[in-house]
C-alpha cells in the first residue's frame, strides 16, 4: 500500500513538471477555433536536370541523378504509336505486338523471362499508346546491366508463338464482349467514331473482326518497323552516372541496327461539326445512363493550353467543380461527372460525361446544357474559382517529381509531346498568367453548346421521351458500334429535306425551352 502511494505522488510530480514549461507557453489571448490558422509558406520546387546524348545506335539518352536511393527508373519511349503504325484494318495490332513481348524469345521461353525479371526484382511493362509507345522497369542499380540484357532480347528478339497469340486474341475478344455490356463501354467505343468518324485513327476502336484479322506475320512487321532506334528516346533516372549509363546501354542494345526516324504525326482533317443533336444507344435495364457530351478540341501544341488547363480544372476536373458540384453535390444524379480535354499531336476531343441514375437522365441533360452554357459568360467566373484552379494545377506539381519513376515519366512526357524543355520551369509562370479573360475566350472558342455530340447509352424505353420532352435536340439511334438504326429519322446523308424540317422544329423548340429559363 505504501509502495502504491508512493508510485502515485512520483507520477503525480513528474507530471505537474512537464505541464509547467507547456503552460507557460500558451499564449495570453483566448484560442480561437472558429478561425483557420494561416498556411505556412509553399514548399520550394527542385525540377529535375537531365543530360542528353546519342547512342551508337542512334537512339536519344537522357539521364537525371538522384542519388537518394539504390534505385534506378528506365523508359524506352517511342515516338508515334498506332495511330501512326498500324493499319486501319487491324486495330489492336499494336497492343498485341507490346503484349507479346513477353512470351518468348529466340534464347528464352516466357516463363524463362518472367523467372529471370523476377529474380532480378523488377517488372517490365510494355506498352503502345495512340502517339507512343514504352519499355519501362525499375531496379536495384546493381542489377541494371542485367535486366538491359533481358529488355534487349524481348524487344529485338521475341518470337510471337502461335499458342500465346490465339490465348490473347480469345481474351481480347471476351474483353471486347464485356466492354460492351456496360453504358460506359458502350460510350468509349461509340463517342469517338461520332467526333471523328472512322476515317481518322481518333476515330477508330479494336473490333472482333479487326482482333480475327491479325496473323503472326502482321505482328512481326509491326515489330520490325516499330521497334527501331530512330525514334526512340531512352530515360535513365536514378543513382547512376551518365557515362557509365550510356557504356552499358551501348553494350546491351549492340546489335539493335540503326534505323527508323520520327512520324510525322500528320493527321487527316476533322469532319466539319454537325448542329447539336442526342445519339442515343440502347441498353436495356441499364440502371444509370452514361453520357459522353463533346466536340473536337484543339491539339496540345495550342496556345490557349493554359488557359483550357486553368478552365477545365474549376468546370469539371476538381471535386468542387462546376459540374460536379451541381449535378453530384446538389441534385444527387450522379456518383460523379466530369470534363476534360485530351490532348494530342493532333486535335484532341473536349468531353463532359458521368454516369447518371436512369430516372434522372432528362435532368441531368438540363444541367449539363446550362452549365456548358455558362461557362462561356452565362455565368461568370469568380476569383475563388481562379484561385482554386491555379492551386490545384501548381500543387499537384511537386508530386510529378516525388520518386525516380515520376520524374523518369515527367522527362519522358516532355519528348513524348514534343515540347519546351523548360516546360515544368515555366509551368507556375505559365498557370499564374491566366486572366478570366483568357479562361472566357477558350471557353468561346473550344465549347460551342449548338455544335456538339451529345451521346447518351441507357434503357431507351425509360429515357427516350423525356429526353425528347427537354426540346434540346434531335434525337438519332444508334446501336452499340454507332451505327444510325433510324434511317427514317436521319435522311440519307442527313441532308434532305424531311430531315431539315425535322432540324427547324427542334430548333425552335429548344429555343422556346432556353428562353424560358429552363
Amino acid at each position: 500500500m505504501i509502495r502504491t502511494h508512493l508510485w502515485r505522488a512520483a507520477i503525480a510530480c513528474a507530471v505537474s513538471a512537464s505541464i509547467a514549461p507547456l503552460a507557460a507557453q500558451q499564449p495570453t489571448g483566448a484560442l480561437d477555433r472558429t478561425v483557420a490558422p494561416p498556411a505556412g509558406p509553399a514548399p520550394a520546387i527542385h525540377f529535375p536536370e537531365w543530360t542528353e546524348t546519342t547512342l551508337t545506335n542512334g537512339a536519344t539518352l537522357v539521364v537525371s541523378q538522384r542519388h537518394a536511393l539504390p534505385l534506378v527508373a528506365v523508359t524506352i519511349e517511342f515516338i508515334g504509336g498506332a495511330d501512326q503504325y498500324e493499319p486501319a484494318n487491324e486495330r489492336g495490332l499494336a497492343n498485341f505486338v507490346a503484349s507479346m513481348l513477353s512470351e518468348g524469345t529466340t534464347t528464352r521461353t516466357g516463363d524463362q523471362l518472367s523467372n529471370a525479371i523476377q529474380l532480378l526484382g523488377g517488372q517490365i511493362s510494355t506498352t503502345i499508346g495512340g502517339e507512343s509507345g514504352a519499355i519501362r522497369f525499375t531496379v536495384m542499380k546493381d542489377k541494371l546491366q542485367p535486366m538491359l540484357d533481358l529488355v534487349n532480347d524481348m524487344m529485338l528478339h521475341p518470337t510471337f508463338p502461335e499458342a500465346a497469340l490465339e490465348r490473347l486474341r480469345g481474351r481480347s475478344i471476351v474483353g471486347l464482349a464485356q466492354l460492351r455490356d456496360r453504358t460506359s463501354g458502350i460510350a468509349s467505343i461509340v463517342f469517338p467514331k461520332l467526333l471523328y468518324t472512322t476515317n481518322h485513327p481518333y476515330g477508330r476502336t479494336p473490333s472482333e473482326a479487326s482482333y480475327k484479322a491479325i496473323t503472326r506475320a502482321d505482328l512481326e512487321a509491326f515489330h520490325r518497323a516499330y521497334y527501331t532506334p530512330g525514334h526512340a528516346e531512352i530515360t535513365v533516372v536514378g543513382d547512376v552516372n551518365p557515362a557509365d549509363v550510356k557504356r552499358m546501354l551501348d553494350r546491351a542494345f549492340a546489335d539493335w541496327p540503326a534505323g527508323g526516324s520520327v512520324p510525322s504525326f500528320s493527321y487527316p482533317p476533322v469532319p466539319a461539326p454537325g448542329p447539336t443533336t442526342i445519339y442515343l444507344v440502347d441498353k436495356p435495364g441499364a440502371a444509370q445512363s452514361t453520357f459522353a457530351i463533346g466536340e473536337v478540341g484543339p491539339p496540345r501544341n495550342t496556345p490557349d493550353y493554359y488557359a483550357l488547363r486553368v478552365l477545365n480544372s474549376f468546370f469539371g476536373e476538381l471535386f468542387q467543380s462546376r459540374l460536379n458540384a451541381d449535378i453530384r453535390e446538389q441534385r444527387g444524379y450522379s456518383y460523379g461527372v466530369f470534363s476534360r480535354f485530351a490532348y494530342g499531336r493532333g486535335p484532341g476531343p473536349f468531353e463532359a460525361g458521368g454516369d447518371i441514375v436512369t430516372a434522372k437522365t432528362d435532368s441531368a441533360l438540363i444541367e449539363f446544357m446550362a452549365q456548358l452554357r455558362g461557362i462561356r459568360g452565362g455565368r461568370p467566373i469568380t476569383d475563388a474559382e481562379m484561385t482554386a484552379a491555379r492551386n490545384a494545377l501548381i500543387q499537384s506539381l511537386p508530386a510529378q517529381f516525388a520518386s525516380d519513376a515520376a520524374v523518369n515519366a515527367a522527362i519522358t512526357s516532355i519528348y513524348a509531346n514534343g515540347l519546351a524543355r523548360d516546360y515544368y520551369q515555366n509551368f507556375v509562370k505559365q498557370v499564374n498568367a491566366v486572366t478570366k479573360d483568357d479562361v472566357l475566350r477558350a471557353a468561346r472558342k473550344y465549347i460551342d453548346p449548338e455544335h456538339l455530340v451529345i451521346l447518351i447509352v441507357g434503357d431507351r424505353a425509360k429515357i427516350e421521351a423525356p429526353l425528347a420532352a427537354t426540346g434540346i435536340a434531335p434525337i438519332v439511334r444508334l446501336n452499340v458500334e454507332g451505327e444510325t438504326i433510324d434511317r427514317e429519322e436521319r435522311g440519307a446523308g442527313r441532308e434532305d429535306s424531311n430531315y431539315s424540317d425535322v432540324r427547324r422544329e427542334w430548333r425552335d423548340l429548344r429555343r422556346h425551352h432556353w428562353n424560358s429559363g429552363i
